[in-house]
């Protein structure tokens, strides 16, 4: 599990990024307080930091230097300031991404793995490098089964990559068809995507008529086990 601190005093926008994480195995902390964040980092350990320049009692761009000076973690600043100044300040100062608000909680999960990625971390290493059946290469845009590579279209691979990073949880028709660049109206008027589902499970399911990875949850969307 990765463990982020994030420093946010928007507490409705904080609880929607803590849930949205949640799913890819990402557990945050929120302080809405600099302070108590500042304190809570010399107890405990984070993988990174998110956070937010417009807090209570302490600029943010302080808590960054502070962070930097006394600590040796990641930082992501998360703010709807929109003055190019801060943002180059924050960057010289040593954080290590800039992602201005408002933004879709999908680039936040993707910046948080590049950055640990490119910090060798020892959490994303031991997810990639899991003995699950299943291994999904974004970069590539390859998924594999037991270490072999899937033919899909790109139809089948955007699906299935999406049911792969939201694994255990149930992914509706609805999120489906907003988180594709190629399914359209068309294919949900049709009838087409459980076409396409059906096309996956011949591909990666033992058995098709007795799916054991990519389920069919009725009356709710699909759910992907392994």
């Amino acid at each position: 599990m990765i463990k982020i601190a994030m420093i946010e005093d928007d507490l409705e926008l904080a609880e929607v990024l803590c849930q949205y994480l949640k799913q890819f195995h990402i557990e945050v902390t929120n302080f809405e307080e600099p302070f108590l964040a500042l304190c809570d980092l010399k107890i405990h350990k984070y993988d990174l930091i998110i956070l937010d320049l417009t807090l209570p009692g302490m600029d943010g761009l302080d808590v960054c230097k502070k962070i930097v000076d006394d600590f040796d973690i990641p930082i992501i600043i998360s703010s709807a300031r929109s003055d190019i100044t801060d943002k180059v300040t924050a960057l010289k100062l040593g954080a290590d991404d800039y992602l201005p608000k408002p933004y879709d909680p999908r680039e936040l999960e993707v910046r948080i793995k590049t950055i640990l990625r490119r910090f060798n971390h020892s959490k994303i290493e031991d997810e990639d490098k899991t003995s699950k059946n299943f291994l999904l290469d974004e970069e590539k845009r390859e998924i594999t089964k037991n270490k072999n590579y899937l033919k899909l279209t790109a139809a089948e691979y955007e699906i299935l990559s999406l049911l792969i990073k939201r694994e255990s949880f149930i992914v509706s028709r609805e999120d489906i068809f907003e988180n594709s660049d190629i399914l359209n109206q068309d294919y949900e008027n049709s009838g087409s995507l459980a076409v396409i589902i059906n096309r996956i499970r011949n591909k990666i399911e033992d058995n098709p008529k007795e799916p054991k990875y990519l389920q069919t949850i009725r009356g709710m969307g699909y759910k992907f086990l392994q």
